[in-house]
């Protein structure tokens, strides 16, 4: 199956930002994952995209809350996932996934998603 597509990542220092972005290819959760060798994929953002009362309601992992924005971009075709204040901690490879699931319904915990991108890597250095 095809890869979603993204963009974005980079290095950086801490205190600095980086944006990423991936494709919606017409599904109606998607959400950023990011992980680090040794460790568990972890969820870092999602937002429903799909229509209805959910539309547009996001979800952050609590050590990114405030710095961290998950949005929908101007042609509705990408979401961006912006990313200030970085830290060391936020170092890792960062996946991009697109799912059906309505309001992005346990995200974190059942991370099995229809599809996914292949990674962009983000470096923050002190």
């Amino acid at each position: 199956q095809v890869h979603l597509a993204e963009s974005g990542g980079g290095s950086v220092q801490a205190g600095g930002s980086l944006t990423l972005s991936c494709e919606i290819a017409g599904y109606t959760c998607m959400a950023w994952f990011r992980q680090v060798p040794g460790k568990e994929r972890e969820g870092v953002a999602s937002i429903y995209v799909g229509s209805g009362s959910g539309s547009g309601r996001t979800d952050y992992t609590d050590s990114v809350k405030g710095r961290f924005t998950i949005f929908q971009d101007s042609t509705k075709m990408a979401v961006n996932l912006q990313m200030n204040s970085l830290q060391v901690a936020d170092s890792g490879m960062y996946y991009c996934a697109g799912d059906w699931r309505v309001n992005c319904g346990a995200w974190k915990i059942r991370p099995e998603f229809d599809r996914w991108g292949q990674g962009t890597q983000v470096i923050v250095s002190s």
